[in-house]
């Protein structure tokens, strides 16, 4: 899974790594999704762009070149799946508690994907519950950075009908992977750019690797 594309060959988060991530060998694509001030759905990390101004607080037509909409960057996506993450979180500046980047995000994925061909992933467990109810079909998962107990973090995630959960890779070791499983959870860590621990990863049995180096990673995975 190339994180915002391939993000160590090219710009994270545009249309050239978009295009990239398929031609380096990876099967998905994770990008990153906030809503414009006309309510274009656009693909940025931060809330901000590098000269201060805020996202949410320009139109689409006001928007950099390098930062795509949703449509460019599925279209770039071309046959790969894609994770689209969701930024919603209460801290964020551009925070919207009536979460309406998700139901706009909705829309796109159906018509450029599928539910076949998407995951929804938020850090935020109201952005994917929300996009439980607009859009049920479309498959999800809770991405997280700390936890305390691993049996707790795969009750909520099965509590919240996830399809996946997405842990941060030093959480990760077998055991999770293990209970993860027979919870019926799919397991795609981030974000990981060394080969061995990719390798320990695969042996481990994680269903998907999230990582700057999709090249590296195709090779580690195919054993080559």
């Amino acid at each position: 899974m190339a994180h915002r594309g391939a993000s160590a060959a090219a710009p994270e988060n545009t249309v050239e790594a978009f295009r990239l991530a398929g031609e380096l060998g990876a099967d998905w694509v994770e990008l990153d999704a906030r809503l414009s001030a006309d309510g274009v759905v656009v693909v940025h990390h931060d809330a901000h762009l590098a000269d201060g101004r805020m996202l949410a607080e320009l139109t689409i037509d006001e928007m950099p070149d390098h930062v795509p909409s949703l449509a460019e960057a599925l279209e770039a996506c071309g046959d790969l799946g894609v994770n689209i993450e969701i930024k919603n979180l209460p801290d964020d500046p551009d925070y919207d508690a009536d979460h309406a980047v998700v139901d706009a995000v909705a829309g796109l994925a159906q018509a450029y994907l599928g539910p076949e061909r998407t995951l929804i992933s938020s850090f935020n467990m109201d952005s994917v519950d929300r996009m439980h109810r607009v859009d049920p079909s479309l498959p999800c998962a809770w991405l997280f950075f700390q936890m305390t107990d691993p049996a707790s973090v795969v009750d909520r995630a099965v509590a919240h009908e996830m399809a996946a959960i997405h842990p941060f890779d030093n959480l990760v070791d077998a055991a999770m992977v293990r209970r993860a499983h027979e919870a019926g959870l799919l397991v795609n860590v981030w974000t990981v750019d060394d080969p061995d621990r990719m390798a320990a990863l695969v042996e481990m049995g994680v269903d998907g690797i999230c990582t700057n180096v999709p090249d590296i990673c195709r090779r580690v995975v195919d054993g080559t």
